[in-house]
């Protein structure tokens, strides 16, 4: 189950350019930058990679919530993040504000064993902007900036499809 139909609209991810685009037949009709992983494209559990190909959002986390919400484990911390927690916590990968949970459409490349893209907890995701510079930095997940990323998710539905391509 890849592909979409004619005017069917889609969310496009291109690792080359760092960026994700809202497309219908084949025109993009919105774009916002990202950063995907540093580790570059690639499918297997542990790698850190960001999963290439179709997948589907199978949830969408965290509406309601303020800007800036901090998330772990999928679930709001009751913290928002702001300079004062960032100092606090310097190593932490900040996931922040929504997210879209991906699931692979491909079996044997992003979906089953050990490519699932769902078990390997991808999302696309809110970061503080020095978190999205156009340099590929996540731990695999694609990354926007806290605005764009509550601007994207207002617009996407479960089960809208993701291509992510090089």
């Amino acid at each position: 189950m890849t592909g979409v139909a004619a005017g069917e609209s889609y969310l496009r991810v291109s690792l080359s350019r760092q960026t994700l685009e809202w497309m219908m037949d084949a025109r993009s009709l919105r774009c916002w930058p990202v950063s995907t992983a540093r580790n570059g494209p690639g499918e297997r559990r542990g790698s850190e990679c960001t999963p290439r190909g179709w997948h589907r959002v199978r949830a969408r986390i965290g509406e309601g919530q303020p800007l800036n919400t901090v998330f772990r484990g999928r679930r709001p911390t009751g913290e928002l993040y702001g300079e004062a927690l960032a100092a606090r916590h310097p190593g932490r990968d900040w996931i922040l504000t929504r997210i879209l949970w991906l699931g692979g459409l491909e079996p044997g490349f992003n979906r089953y064993g050990d490519v699932d893209t769902t078990w390997r907890y991808v999302y696309i995701h809110g970061s503080p902007d020095h978190g999205v510079t156009g340099i590929p930095a996540s731990h695999g997940c694609v990354r926007l900036r806290s605005p764009d990323m509550l601007d994207l998710f207002e617009r996407v539905p479960v089960g809208m499809k993701v291509l992510i391509e090089v």
